[in-house]
């Protein structure tokens, strides 16, 4: 997805990148990343099989996506070896993941419906995808 951390931030003409990977597995997104994803004028969303085991992620993307609709935010996704109907239809390891997910969160399954909307409101974005040989 979108990266970001306070600590690892990039200025390359007029372009920051806000990298992520500092954010341990199961923690909620920051504030400071909240407020970065809310002060980009474009995003650009990496999926990998990996994204749907992802909590913060699925967190993150969802606030991209609320980004694009409230605000008109521009949004690229990238299909990284996989399949954009994967994401869409959260099949393949999509729905792998989701399985997890549906019996680790079945008290909150509004958490769940809105990481699958997310992710199918993302994926009906024109973007790229590395197997047509972009990459």
């Amino acid at each position: 997805m979108a990266s970001s951390s306070s600590s690892c931030t990039h200025q390359w003409k007029g372009v920051n990148t806000v990298i992520d990977d500092q954010l341990g597995r199961g923690q909620e997104i920051s504030p400071a990343l909240v407020k970065a994803v809310e002060e980009s004028r474009f995003s650009i969303i990496i999926f990998s099989e990996n994204n749907a085991s992802s909590t913060w992620c699925l967190e993150e993307l969802i606030k991209i996506i609320d980004c694009t609709k409230v605000m008109g935010r521009a949004a690229l996704p990238v299909f990284y070896n996989l399949d954009p109907s994967h994401v869409r239809k959260q099949t393949g390891c999509f729905a792998e993941a989701f399985a997890k997910h549906e019996e680790v969160y079945k008290e909150q399954m509004e958490k769940v419906i809105k990481w699958r909307e997310a992710l199918t409101e993302a994926a009906k974005i024109s973007g790229w995808d590395s197997r047509d040989g972009y990459f």
